[in-house]
């Protein structure tokens, strides 16, 4: 299917700046481990040793730009992760991914952001950053903007990673697919701290982290919609792309707070490294 016909296919939808969790979100997981609280604007999701939680979006989008506050696990997170992210639900090909994975640490050691994206089933597009604040002590806004151009992962408004579609260069994009959001707290203790060298502590279960004021702009799939979305929308973020300002904000995040980046990982791509390193 070629992107004009997609897009011609595509309904806008904006959401209040301050989503209801009990209308933005369903499939909740994990029993009364997963929690609505100030009348839909709040939601905590907790883990113990029986099971983590999480939630789905009651929608399916394509393309959009997607803000969640977090506040994260505090204390000693170690093994755990809390995630804001949007999967296909697809398989093999149909599989795409965007993901903001927060992996847990010992206490006063700092949490590290794993992001990640999935195109046509094929992951290991690997970004990770310490962050520079305490992410437990109050809420932060992170983002994904995702639109025909572009995606760019935010903190705080400031970007630190961009995926550009590179699809005329051979590089698959994510836009074969509409993607739900999703949200969760689980334990990866074989693989999140230290590569799993340090294990979850259930002496400090149950671990409890919290979500508020979700926002955004977005395609629905489908929609009843009379306000077609594509790249003619008024909306600013259907072509919103990195300025010389972001482009020096993404700079200086990555050379200071990024400890790994698959594009410089030559142990990892002997045969040589993946063809969107040349112009990520």
């Amino acid at each position: 299917m070629s992107l004009l016909v997609l897009l011609a296919m595509l309904f806008f939808l904006t959401t209040a700046s301050a989503g209801n969790f009990y209308q933005d979100f369903g499939n909740i997981w994990g029993g009364d481990r997963a929690k609505i609280m100030n009348n839909g604007q709040l939601m905590t999701l907790s883990l113990d040793k029986a099971s983590g939680s999480g939630f789905q979006s009651t929608s399916r989008y394509m393309y959009g730009k997607f803000d969640m506050q977090m506040k994260l696990v505090p204390g000693n997170s170690a093994g755990t992760v809390t995630t804001f992210y949007m999967h296909s639900l697809g398989i093999g090909s149909t599989h795409y991914e965007i993901d903001m994975e927060f992996l847990g640490n010992l206490s006063g050691q700092p949490y590290l952001l794993h992001t990640n994206i999935f195109t046509q089933g094929q992951g290991s597009r690997e970004q990770q950053f310490y962050l520079w604040f305490d992410p437990t002590q109050d809420f932060h806004t992170y983002s994904i903007l995702w639109n025909p151009r572009t995606i760019i992962f935010s903190v705080d408004g400031r970007p630190i990673r961009q995926f550009k579609n590179l699809e005329s260069s051979g590089v698959p994009y994510v836009n074969g697919q509409a993607m739900w959001l999703f949200a969760s707290l689980w334990d990866a203790e074989d693989w999140a701290t230290r590569g799993g060298l340090v294990k979850t502590d259930w002496s400090q279960a149950p671990f409890t982290a919290a979500y508020r004021n979700f926002n955004a702009q977005a395609c629905t799939w489908p929609s009843t919609s009379t306000t077609a979305c594509s790249s003619s929308s008024t909306s600013a973020w259907i072509n919103q792309d990195l300025d010389v300002a972001g482009q020096k904000l993404i700079k200086w995040v990555q050379s200071r707070y990024m400890v790994y980046n698959y594009c410089t990982d030559y142990k990892r791509f002997p045969q040589g490294l993946p063809p969107e390193c040349a112009f990520n």
